[in-house]
């Protein structure tokens, strides 16, 4: 049975609806679907009532982003329910946070000479989630300019370390958020360790409380090496291992269902979230 338990919608910064995700899921014949929108969970109601419809079991999630020691870590929630009054509060903070962030990005590359204006980021906003840099790097590349060749790596090389609009989002601590998951609830699990700053620390992550690791990922080099590297890591470290495609849209080289997860892993999960 197929299943792909990481997906992004235009409720943050994916680029296709939620009535698109699910339906290019039952095309690909998707049985098991984790909506995991960042600090969002605004799809989520929509996709389960869609999904009953085509035999698409939904779970639950969101993306966080959060702080580890000076440095980003992505977090995944999933949940039974995720109406849950204070996971819901917090998400609304952390949306206006990452927005007024995006905003200091915007403003540190006009004043690096990148002309943009917050209204051309705006419209690659499909929702009232949080504005991110993706939002900022797609206005960038959809800027008439006359140069039809724009790179996207260097783009995107504008927020990483070292570019000119990095910012880093530090206002939600990594064991914060790992504490707020399971208060609401949830299953924490740390996402794709392959991308993190430094991969050792991966260990002192999994160490703070019993959470899950993102095992099964395709956005990283060495695919195959790494995928079994961290098997062993769950398996020796960690309660859980999942995985996904990270879908955003079809621009996107991994495509949606096209990581091979072990269902016994969707079945752990649901097991739990279900306890």
């Amino acid at each position: 049975m197929r299943s792909d338990l990481h997906i992004h919608t235009h409720e943050s910064d994916g680029l296709l609806s939620v009535e698109e995700v699910i339906n290019l899921a039952h095309a690909n014949k998707i049985q098991t679907l984790a909506i995991t929108d960042h600090e969002s969970t605004q799809a989520i109601n929509k996709a389960e009532s869609l999904a009953k419809e085509l035999d698409i079991i939904i779970i639950p999630g969101v993306e966080l982003l959060t702080s580890y020691h000076g440095h980003e870590v992505h977090l995944l929630g999933y949940f039974n329910d995720v109406n849950h009054p204070v996971l819901q509060e917090r998400l609304k903070e952390l949306r206006a946070q990452r927005t007024d962030l995006a905003h200091d990005m915007v403003e540190c590359l006009k004043n690096s000479g990148i002309s943009l204006k917050w209204q051309d980021v705006e419209k690659e906003v499909g929702a009232n989630g949080a504005v991110t840099k993706g939002h900022i790097m797609r206005a960038i590349y959809h800027q008439e300019d006359g140069n039809t060749k724009k790179n996207w790596r260097e783009i995107a090389a504008h927020f990483r370390p070292g570019g000119v609009a990095y910012l880093p989002y530090l206002n939600h601590a990594f064991e914060d958020a790992v504490d707020l998951i399971f208060s609401c609830g949830g299953l924490p699990v740390v996402a794709h360790p392959g991308l993190l700053w430094d991969p050792q620390i991966v260990f002192a992550l999994l160490a703070y409380r019993p959470i899950g690791l993102e095992v099964y990922y395709g956005y990283w080099e060495r695919q195959s090496a790494l995928i079994k590297y961290y098997t062993e890591v769950a398996e020796n470290f960690a309660i859980i291992a999942t995985g996904g495609s990270d879908y955003h849209g079809p621009s996107g080289y991994v495509k949606l269902g096209q990581m091979d997860i072990p269902y016994d892993s969707v079945i752990k999960l649901r097991s739990y979230l279900t306890i």
